[in-house]
């Protein structure tokens, strides 16, 4: 029973006595007046409310302002409702509809007879930062559902209605969020006033969007903006954008043809020469690796019979996303994965402990029937090849395979010039295969090995692969954005489902632990991260043109051959430009292909056997002979990315 004297417990762990019931903002004021005008919101017992939520029992307490993650959500929840009063005091009639928090930002959408056009975004941009200076109060308000519907009918919002009469049940009440005259169905919670808002705003774009994502129905225009704490942290996203725009993989594969996709083959690959000479370069290296941690690499059919698929239990969980076809009168699928298939190959002939950690490795081709609306360049494809390998091993080699991996997807994103690496342990989902025992043997076997090595991890409940808990490896690029890479998976259920076993010390029977694992995880998703992250101006030893050797006049162009084959030769990529242009323009055209260094020949270079060397970046190398530039580009390609090449 409450007995409205609560006794508040601070994050600091200090307490605050009173002999009534109070906000959280009564709480921030007997804190301090600074502390009040900061507050935005709380959290009582870990559930975020409003400011003005009374709380009546003892509790836990902590205070919310801008500096704290929660800000953003209530920014931009509050942002949304902002825009949304800002639309129809400039449009009367429109309606609005959803408006909820997003990722980096916020949406509303509104049914209205003429769409909004990107000068409207400027003009309700303006009122929004008219409606911030007004300093609104924010006010919640609980009704019956009956006259929540009733209120909404009255103005003309049948958009409300229908989502108040197919959300809200019978009997229950309606929250709603009032700030000055406008109000809408919310469940909040809201910071305290519009001014709260800040300057950290911005509207971004205008699209259409079916009501209720259903294309049956009506067509609604959506409103995009972005939202933060202040205008620092807004510029500093807006210019996050524009470096984002400028490294977009999509357009540096048209313009350095790299690459191609058409419609005739939606979410699959047309590689170039040059965009193929990348991908060859990571997977070379990724198999060069890898036989040097001892794998062995193997190759497995396209299309296997779904009746394997349906044994591992990747039929029931992914049969709408594989593609099938048929032959006399059988049905087999293209693989959407290759562990089952490594099974197949592992089940060939009797094993031993002795065989065992058995490491089977596969730049396997995979396909999988993504919705068309998901596909995006190379980050997300319909046919990819996966770095994948499974490792066939007993429970006691379990801790020192997992921690060789760790230790190997380390050197390997150093290696690309990755060094902020996220790490995250992804548990039992609710739909899956095996008993919860193999899966707590599984779960606290990753956690071990995190632990093991002091990596610091977040959880993430629930977001295992169905046959088992996941270590994921979210590596973050140099504009901050994350891209989840590699995974390693503990498996203790498809070896038996697919009936793998082999003869233990002791001559009995047993199946092997399996765990799956992959590096960079789609090779077409990396080399589309790797464009991003280096805009094209890859180092030496990822570029696929490594040097052009450019004349001055036609009186160098047998000496520039010779140099070009003999550079080849030495496995350099070399081109050679003998156009009858000004060595300037070929320069400059050659730095917008991002080729790193220009190895330029005229009558002194001729007469002393040298070439001038410039890189991309301008910088004047001087004259070196052939062989200076061969050890000068095989040390920097000896090296990796590095900046110093590693005893």
């Amino acid at each position: 029973m409450p007995h409205n004297s609560p006794v508040i417990n601070l994050p600091d762990g200090s307490q605050r006595s009173f002999d009534s019931p109070v906000t959280v903002m009564d709480i921030a004021s007997d804190i301090g007046p600074g502390l009040a005008k900061a507050t935005l919101a709380g959290r009582v017992n870990g559930k975020l409310v409003d400011a003005s939520s009374l709380i009546h029992d003892d509790a836990d307490v902590a205070i919310v302002t801008s500096r704290d993650e929660d800000a953003l959500e209530l920014i931009r929840h509050d942002a949304a409702h902002v825009m949304a009063q800002a639309v129809q005091e400039l449009f009367p009639g429109t309606q609005v509809t959803i408006g909820p928090a997003i990722e980096n930002g916020f949406y509303y959408d509104f049914a209205r007879d003429k769409p909004f056009t990107d000068d409207d975004l400027k003009v309700i941009e303006q009122r929004m930062h008219e409606i911030v200076k007004r300093d609104l109060p924010i006010v919640r308000e609980v009704i019956d559902r009956d006259k929540a519907i009733k209120t909404f009918a009255d103005i003309g919002e049948d958009y409300k209605v229908e989502i108040i009469q197919d959300i809200i049940p019978q009997g229950e009440e309606v929250s709603i969020y009032r700030q000055g005259d406008w109000f809408d169905v919310c469940r909040g919670p809201h910071m305290p006033s519009t001014g709260k808002l800040g300057k950290g705003f911005k509207l971004m774009k205008v699209a259409g969007a079916y009501w209720r994502g259903n294309s049956d129905n009506e067509m609604l225009t959506r409103i995009y903006g972005t939202a933060w704490p202040d205008r620092k942290q807004l510029n500093a996203y807006l210019h996050q954008l524009e470096e984002a725009e400028k490294r977009d993989h999509r357009k540096l594969g048209r313009k350095l043809d790299f690459f191609h996709m058409q419609e005739e083959a939606p979410g699959m690959v047309f590689w170039h020469d040059k965009g193929w000479s990348i991908y060859l370069t990571v997977q070379n290296y990724i198999r060069e690796k890898l036989r040097h941690h001892g794998y062995q690499e193997v190759h497995t059919p396209q299309i296997v019979d779904r009746s394997l698929w349906e044994k591992s239990g990747h039929w029931d969980k992914f049969g709408d996303m594989m593609f099938t076809t048929n032959s006399e009168n059988r049905e087999y699928a293209i693989k959407p994965m290759n562990c089952p298939c490594h099974i197949q190959i592992f089940n060939q002939g009797l094993k031993s402990y002795r065989d065992l950690p058995l490491r089977l490795a596969e730049f396997g081709s995979c396909h999988r029937n993504e919705p068309s609306g998901t596909l995006h360049g190379l980050m997300r494809v319909r046919n990819f090849v996966q770095d994948d390998a499974h490792i066939f091993c007993t429970e006691e080699q379990l801790q020192d395979e997992v921690s060789a991996f760790i230790d190997l997807v380390y050197e390997v994103y150093a290696d690309f010039g990755f060094t902020d690496v996220q790490v995250a342990l992804s548990t039992r989902p609710e739909k899956r295969v095996g008993d919860d025992a193999a899966w707590d043997k599984a779960e606290k076997a990753l956690e071990v090995a995190l632990d093991n090595k002091q990596l610091k991890w977040k959880l993430q409940p629930g977001e295992g692969a169905f046959y088992g808990p996941k270590i994921e490896f979210v590596l973050r690029d140099c504009l901050g954005r994350e891209w989840q890479c590699g995974t390693m998976q503990v498996d203790f259920s498809m070896p038996g489902r697919l009936d793998a076993q082999y003869i233990a010390a002791d001559d009995s029977k047993r199946v092997p632990v399996m765990l799956h694992r992959a590096i960079l995880g789609s090779v077409e998703r990396f080399v589309g991260i790797l464009i991003e992250e280096h805009e094209a101006k890859f180092p030496l030893w990822l570029a696929p043109v490594h040097a052009v050797i450019l004349n001055i006049t036609d009186k160098q162009a047998e000496f520039a051959k010779k140099m070009q084959k003999s550079l080849v030769s030495q496995g350099f990529k070399v081109e050679l430009d003998l156009r009858n242009e000004k060595v300037g323009y070929k320069i400059r055209e050659h730095i917008l292909q991002r080729v790193p260094y220009m190895l330029v020949v005229g009558d002194k270079e001729l007469e002393t056997n040298t070439m001038a060397v410039r890189t991309r970046s301008g910088e004047d190398l001087g004259a070196m002979s052939i062989d200076e530039v061969a050890s000068r580009f095989s040390s920097e390609i000896a090296r990796r990315g590095h900046a110093v090449l590693e005893e």
